[in-house]
């Protein structure tokens, strides 16, 4: 069986084809980056936009690449939620179009589930019951995966994402957007412990709660103080950027380590599934190897071309045509954040 499917949530255009046996047979992923670049953050208005130019042409380059024909494709899946609503709406009419033209089934995938599933994409095993870490510019969440759909949610951000905080902070230390990248290089020259940046809910043991925008704005003050201010004209020496930027993100680390190490000690559960654009952090990945490691744990993280927004996720669906749960031409946008 060759699945083709779909990803628009967000700012990346992406397509792949991939087989029951979760063989990738191509994957093509559209960047946006350059036409958020000088708003240091996606424009839902210009990412739907860039969707509608390139979702076709993507899913061509897809199928050509897989070196097979259209007709050739058993059925079509689409992350039909949580994202950006315009985008959505590109991705899922693209689908139900080819689904209907085809007259193939149509499977909608949540997103999130999709991410913690690129882990067995990878690794080629089960990987359920496991506790996933989804953690990207949107999402900051932690969940007990008992199999690829019954996700049962134990914590998560109650404001900004990790991604969406590393956007924020580099934007204010003038570091070019992508924010999370830019941020981690400029903080391989820095060190983690020059500012005592907090860590909310670190220490409080009753909840897996992640919180970042109070440590953004002290991160803020650290740069500028309170009141108003121009960051475009600021001038900070290199070592001091780079030392904020590594003690910003050694706090985020920690908090994300310190979480993830609650859940497994409150669940039992020994396996940590990791996905999202944040799981590409080097310092990260580093330190909940290491932490899960002394704990006799067990942890998949996403290979770096995985953890970013991409069609491959989309593989999940092959859970579904399994289970018998097939869409119909109903099938819907649902945008939205997910939120604690």
């Amino acid at each position: 069986m060759k699945i083709l499917t779909i990803e628009t949530t967000c700012d990346e255009t992406a397509a792949a084809v991939i087989t029951d046996e979760l063989d990738v047979l191509s994957s093509v992923v559209a960047s946006q980056e350059e036409l958020h670049q000088r708003f240091a953050g996606v424009v839902p208005e210009i990412a739907a936009r860039a969707h509608l130019e390139r979702c076709l042409p993507v899913i061509h380059e897809a199928i050509h690449k897989a070196n097979i024909e259209l007709s050739d494709i058993d059925a079509v899946a689409v992350a039909h939620m949580p994202g950006l609503a315009g985008s959505l709406l590109v991705g899922v009419t693209a689908a139900k179009t080819l689904a209907w033209l085809l007259d193939r089934p149509l499977i909608g995938i949540n997103h999130l589930q999709g991410h913690i599933y690129a882990c067995q994409v990878a690794f080629k095993k089960p990987i359920f019951p496991c506790i996933g870490l989804i953690i990207s510019g949107g999402h900051s969440t932690i969940y007990h995966c008992r199999s690829p759909f019954d996700f049962d949610p134990l914590g998560g951000t109650i404001d900004d994402a990790a991604g969406e905080s590393f956007d924020k902070v580099a934007s204010m230390l003038g570091l070019p957007y992508p924010g999370g990248p830019s941020l981690s290089k400029c903080a391989l020259n820095g060190d983690p412990k020059a500012f005592a940046f907090p860590r909310p809910f670190l220490n409080d043991s009753s909840r897996l709660d992640f919180s970042f925008s109070g440590l953004k704005t002290a991160v803020r003050y650290e740069i500028a103080g309170p009141g108003a201010v121009d960051f475009k004209s600021l001038i900070i020496d290199d070592q001091r950027k780079a030392d904020i930027a590594a003690s910003f993100e050694q706090a985020v680390v920690d908090c994300l380590v310190g979480k993830t190490m609650l859940a497994m000690q409150k669940t039992a559960i020994p396996r940590v599934c990791v996905g999202g654009g944040v799981a590409a952090n080097r310092r990260f990945r580093e330190a909940l190897e290491n932490r899960i490691a002394e704990e006799g744990g067990e942890l998949l993280i996403a290979p770096m071309h995985l953890c970013t927004d991409n069609a491959v996720l989309g593989a999940i669906a092959i859970e579904k045509i399994k289970a018998g749960q097939v869409d119909d031409l109903s099938l819907d946008a649902v945008p939205g954040l997910i939120r604690s």
